[in-house]
């Protein structure tokens, strides 16, 4: 058969089947009188994909084979056509599908060792029932922990042909994914009240501050220096007295205040008089 002839065939039957077919597969839709190899088979792929040049639908080779699927430019429009909203995945479980990709086989543990959290059982549950990981052997270490690989489904999914065609990490970590990556923009400056700027330099408050501090400290100092002053005149007085009245030679009478004002030989009202004169 002609190429021109394979062409409607072949593209009947991928947009027939629910899944890729290979070129194999779809070898086996032709017999012997048909007279059709696998090299034709690919050239008709070929031209069937440089027809979907311009068009809404591409065929694409992803690892279980080749299919039709919509283009990723138009996807937003067709997307509309279902009410279901799509699956959105956590980032735990999309952090856990990557370790498991791109260093597979890998066990359940050392994935919580390089996350540094414990792995949800929900997650690996999830990734085998939408048969992206699979359970390719187990780990000769005390526990016999299962090691995970990545499926054909995975590439699928993905729009992959194999492990090959993932990007590289370096590719990964210069994504600019708002929801992936830490904003690098610097946080405002805000200085707190009590603490300057420079440690060297001293604000107009707090100089202030200080000033009225130490104004009000050497006040302080001065009353309690004379406070001192007046207790060291005083402490004379009281030892003399104390050793006056110790020593009996040295004894004196007690006159009191009004005696001495007053002497004894003075007549009474002697003093009032003197104060209304003085006052006068």
């Amino acid at each position: 058969m002609q190429i021109e002839q394979l062409k409607p065939v072949i593209e009947a039957a991928l947009l027939a089947s629910s899944q890729p077919m290979t070129i194999h597969q779809l070898g086996d839709l032709f017999n012997e009188a048909d007279d059709v190899v696998q090299e034709q088979i690919a050239k008709a792929l070929e031209a069937l994909a440089e027809d979907c040049n311009g068009r809404g639908v591409e065929l694409k080779e992803v690892a279980s084979g080749f299919r039709y699927q919509v283009r990723q430019e138009v996807h937003p429009w067709i997307s509309r056509m279902w009410t279901e909203k799509p699956s959105r995945y956590s980032r735990a479980l999309l952090e856990t599908l990557a370790l498991i990709a791109y260093r597979q086989p890998i066990t359940r543990p050392e994935i919580e060792q390089i996350r540094g959290v414990v792995v949800s059982s929900n997650i690996i549950k999830t990734m085998e029932e939408r048969e992206w990981i699979r359970v390719v052997g187990y780990r000769d270490v005390p526990g016999k922990p299962a090691l995970f690989g990545t499926t054909r489904a995975f590439l699928d999914y993905f729009n992959l042909k194999s492990l090959d065609q993932l990007p590289p990490l370096s590719e990964i970590r210069d994504m600019e994914d708002p929801q992936m990556r830490f904003e690098q923009d610097p946080l405002p400056v805000r200085v707190a009240r009590d603490l300057p700027i420079d440690p060297d330099e001293e604000t107009p408050n707090e100089t202030h501050e200080e000033t009225t501090t130490d104004q009000t400290t050497e006040a302080h100092a001065h009353a309690t220096h004379a406070d001192d002053t007046m207790t060291d005149a005083d402490a004379p007085a009281a030892d003399g007295e104390t050793d006056t009245d110790s020593d009996p030679e040295h004894e004196t009478p007690h006159d009191t205040a009004d005696e001495a004002a007053n002497p004894a030989d003075a007549e009474p009202g002697t003093d009032e008089q003197d104060t209304e004169e003085y006052r006068a």
